[in-house]
C-alpha cells in the first residue's frame, strides 16, 4: 500500500467516523504529522478525496470537508449500475482468457476475505474483480469511465460492505455475474451486474443512515 493510499483511507475513515465534520478545513501540516509522511502523499490523497466528493479543494483557501446530497449519491450509483451492466454484457460476448483468469482470481480473493471477515481486504479484491470485467469488455473508453466512477464512489461502496450481511451477499452476486460471463450469457450478465450495484430499499436507507454526517438532504 502506497503512502498516498494509506493517508487517503485514513482520512476517509476519519471523515466517516465524524472526526472531521462538513465544512471543517483540513490542516496539511497536521495530517503530515499524524501519518508521519511528507506533503506529497497527503496532497495526492486529498486530490483523490476531492474527485470522490468527500472534500473540496478551494485554491488559495485550502481543503474543506464537503457533503454530497442524498440525491447526488443516488444518481452516481444509478450511473455506476448501468456502466457495470454494460461492461458485463460486453465481457460475456468477448472477454479474452487473460481477463477471465484475472476475474476468477479476484473472485477467489473475495472468498478468502469473506472467510476472514475483512471488509477492507474484500473491497480491494472486489475492485480487482470488477476491473477485470471492465477490461474484459474490450471497450477502452468504457473501461476508463467505469474505473473513474468506481474511484469516485470508492468510500461509499467500501462502507456499504459493512451494512448488515452485505459482504456475504456481494460474494454471491459476484459468483452469479462471473458464471453468466463465463457461460457467454450477455443479457443475464448485464442484469446481474446492474442489480449488484444498484442500491434499493432498506439497503440504501441503511447506508444513508450510516453516512448521515457526510450527506445532506
Amino acid at each position: 500500500m502506497s503512502e498516498a493510499v494509506r493517508v487517503r483511507r485514513g482520512l476517509e475513515e476519519a471523515i466517516v467516523a465524524g472526526r472531521y465534520h462538513p465544512g471543517d478545513k483540513l490542516n496539511l501540516e497536521r495530517i503530515c504529522a499524524e501519518y508521519g509522511c511528507s506533503r506529497t502523499p497527503v496532497r495526492d490523497a486529498l486530490q483523490h478525496l476531492s474527485t470522490s466528493g468527500l472534500v473540496q479543494i478551494r485554491p488559495k483557501h485550502g481543503t474543506f470537508v464537503s457533503r454530497l446530497s442524498v440525491r447526488e449519491l443516488a444518481e452516481r450509483f444509478e450511473v455506476m449500475a448501468e456502466l457495470e451492466g454494460f461492461c458485463a454484457e460486453l465481457a460475456a460476448r468477448r472477454m479474452p482468457p487473460a481477463a477471465a483468469e484475472e476475474m476468477t482470481a479476484g473472485l477467489i480473493a473475495c472468498e478468502q476475505f469473506v472467510d476472514q471477515d475483512d471488509p477492507d481486504g474484500y473491497y480491494d479484491a472486489n475492485s480487482r474483480f470488477h476491473r477485470a470485467i471492465y477490461a474484459g469488455s474490450g471497450n477502452e473508453f468504457l473501461r476508463q469511465e467505469a474505473e473513474k466512477l468506481q474511484g469516485n464512489l470508492e468510500v461509499y461502496r467500501r462502507l456499504q460492505l459493512r451494512v448488515g450481511n452485505r459482504m456475504v451477499r456481494s460474494l454471491g452476486e459476484h459468483r452469479t455475474i462471473a458464471r453468466a460471463i463465463l457461460d457467454g450469457e450477455p443479457e443475464e450478465a448485464r442484469a446481474q451486474a446492474r442489480a449488484h450495484v444498484k442500491i434499493q430499499g432498506d439497503e440504501y436507507t441503511e447506508m444513508v443512515l450510516g453516512l448521515q454526517g457526510l450527506l445532506q438532504e
